[in-house]
């Protein structure tokens, strides 16, 4: 009959064991369970991980290295040190197209954010209907129509002899009539219209999915108390918006900082720079004039604004939550 080895090795696992069923048998067996649901999740988020770190962070990376070189792209490189980002500032053309850009959120952001809180407005008061749902339908449309069949489509009605023109002409205001994308003055203005169109459906949208989210009883209490629909919108509606009218605002100043699509196929930054805005002119520096180390600046330059403007309207809408 084997005998029970005893000894000094046997005797520290006995101790270092705890007994099946004690406390920190179960902490052991739970600490075990979540190291392996830990494992499995990060298994799971790998394959985005990897592709996240090699097709966005390693480029930003290297556009924050190459904004401090004189490069061309093939030839060897020079360092500059911050050269690069004074030239950004100093030189108008570039620092006029971060103005431009600027100057498009009020088109593509303000203005949808606002006509997307009327028109989701109105559109509640008849939810049930099937006007309603139409006008979903069409008001949605152009978010899935592609930025570069929009601007083409834009740059037709815009011509001399377009729709715009042509309707101005009927309504006896010939004097308005001009070649809307070529004109120093009507050009960027002109841009910002088909911006704060293509971008209404989804804040309209976005901002009538949070409006069904309100509690009826909170309408009904302020009827009772005389309040009437302007007061209703501003005391209640507004006020539960706020989350939603966050994400509107954050998508469309992006939009707005980052453009490109529009601007290339309308007007391609004219008339003059007019319309020039940072994408299109990291475009051109890199690809046609050669100068990758200052379109890397500018690049570097237009993440630290789109950051500058984002995380601000972010941290605002968590403090109002809490």
């Amino acid at each position: 009959m084997p005998q029970r080895q005893t000894g000094p090795t046997s005797g520290l696992r006995e101790v270092m064991s705890p007994a099946p069923g004690s406390p920190e048998s179960r902490r052991r067996a739970r600490r075990a369970r979540r190291l392996r649901r830990d494992g499995l999740a990060w298994l799971l988020v790998a394959p985005a991980g990897i592709a996240y770190v090699l097709f966005v962070l390693r480029p930003m990376a290297q556009s924050v290295q190459f904004s401090f070189y004189d490069w061309d792209g093939v030839t060897q490189s020079t360092w500059v040190g911050l050269d690069n980002y004074v030239q950004v500032f100093q030189n108008s053309e570039l620092y006029g197209s971060i103005v431009n850009a600027f100057e498009l959120i009020v088109y593509f952001s303000i203005i949808p954010v606002a006509l997307g809180l009327f028109t989701a407005n109105t559109i509640r008061s008849f939810a049930t209907s099937r006007l309603a749902l139409v006008s979903r339908t069409v008001l949605f449309l152009p978010q899935i129509i592609p930025l570069v069949a929009a601007g083409i489509m834009w740059t037709w009605l815009y011509a001399s002899n377009g729709t715009v023109n042509q309707v101005l002409r009927i309504i006896g205001l010939d004097r308005v009539t001009r070649a809307w994308l070529g004109d120093f003055g009507s050009a960027l203005p002109a841009v910002g219209v088909i911006g704060a169109w293509v971008h209404f459906g989804l804040c309209m949208l976005l901002l009538l999915a949070g409006m069904t989210k309100i509690d009826p009883a909170l309408y009904e209490a302020a009827r009772i108390d005389g309040a009437g629909p302007v007061r209703e919108f501003f005391a209640i509606t507004l006020p539960s918006l706020r989350q939603e009218i966050s994400v509107c605002i954050t998508v469309t100043v992006i939009a707005a900082l980052a453009s490109f699509d529009i601007i290339y196929i309308s007007t391609q930054g004219g008339p003059g720079n007019q319309t020039l805005v940072p994408g299109l002119a990291i475009y051109r520096l890199a690809f046609f004039s050669r100068e990758v180390g200052l379109a890397s600046a500018l690049a570097v330059v237009l993440m630290v604004l789109v950051l500058g403007v984002v995380l601000p309207l972010q941290r605002l809408n968590r403090e109002g939550d809490s």
